[in-house]
């Protein structure tokens, strides 16, 4: 008979400085990799965006390793559940000031005190082209983006003309799903928008297995150069118009999105993992 073995477990609300709002993320903290397909269910019990979990690095590049797991697929790169698991360790331990991951398909991450901004995580910037995908645009709602932006890495990039173009859109998410694993980022700027951001977006990833998720740090990778080449400067402020809301800080330095936002620990406990 196999026995469950206690992990340490910790729900965070990431890009939000209120309890209850921003995107959640759990994350565990394991001695070694379990097998792939417990991993991914646990990611199918939790039914967050995304389960971060985190084993000590032993090769040394960082101090430790990650993967992120949404509930039905590993994904290459998260930014709300990076930022969560550097808030938790960074919060364990008051003398650091960084901590490094690790990842799979998305090089070595890292989190860092960010002052008033709470955190910062370093992701890749994402770079995106002009392109076109009439098939989709009536899939997201009745208004007509005026750019549509790709990358080969299935990020999708919807300009609209105001804010109040994205609040109203209405996915036909089944029909999204369908076509694979691809973020639909819809975004316009922030002018009248309430909380004063200069850039604000929604969205969707029904064939990630999240129809809107409520924070998301690599869509922002990939919207930070897209909007600071727009801006004309390498800054600025986001919100992500989600039913909880996100609000981040967007730089761009070479070849790296700098996200800035605050975390909140809402649950710590012990995790049954089965033996």
């Amino acid at each position: 008979m196999s026995h469950a073995k206690p992990v340490p477990y910790v729900h965070v609300d990431a890009f939000t400085a209120t309890p209850l709002k921003g995107n959640q993320a759990a994350v565990m903290l394991l001695d070694s990799w379990p097998d792939d397909a417990l991993l991914q269910a646990i990611g199918a019990e939790n039914l967050f965006a995304e389960t971060a979990f985190l084993v000590p690095d032993a090769s040394g590049a960082a101090a430790y390793e990650l993967r992120w797991f949404t509930p039905e697929l590993e994904v290459r790169l998260c930014g709300h559940a990076t930022l969560a698991s550097g808030h938790v360790l960074l919060q364990r331990d008051a003398g650091l000031d960084r901590v490094t991951f690790r990842t799979r398909k998305a090089g070595v991450l890292e989190v860092r005190r960010d002052g008033a901004n709470g955190y910062a995580v370093g992701l890749p910037a994402i770079p995106t082209q002009p392109g076109a995908w009439d098939a989709v645009i009536p899939l997201l709602g009745t208004a007509t983006p005026g750019e549509v932006w790709q990358s080969p890495d299935r990020y999708n990039i919807l300009l609209y003309a105001d804010a109040a173009e994205v609040a109203a859109l209405a996915p036909d998410m089944k029909a999204l799903k369908a076509l694979g694993d691809h973020q639909f980022i819809c975004t316009a700027p922030g002018a009248g928008h309430p909380g004063g951001a200069d850039v604000v977006s929604r969205v969707f990833v029904p064939g990630g297995g999240v129809d809107e998720d409520a924070a998301t740090g690599s869509a922002h990778a990939a919207l930070t150069p897209f909007w600071t080449a727009r801006l004309g400067r390498d800054r600025f402020t986001a919100h992500q118009a989600s039913a909880r809301g996100a609000d981040f800080t967007c730089r761009l330095d070479g070849d790296r999105a700098w996200l800035g936002g605050h975390c909140v620990t809402v649950v710590e406990g012990t995790f049954l993992m089965p033996g």
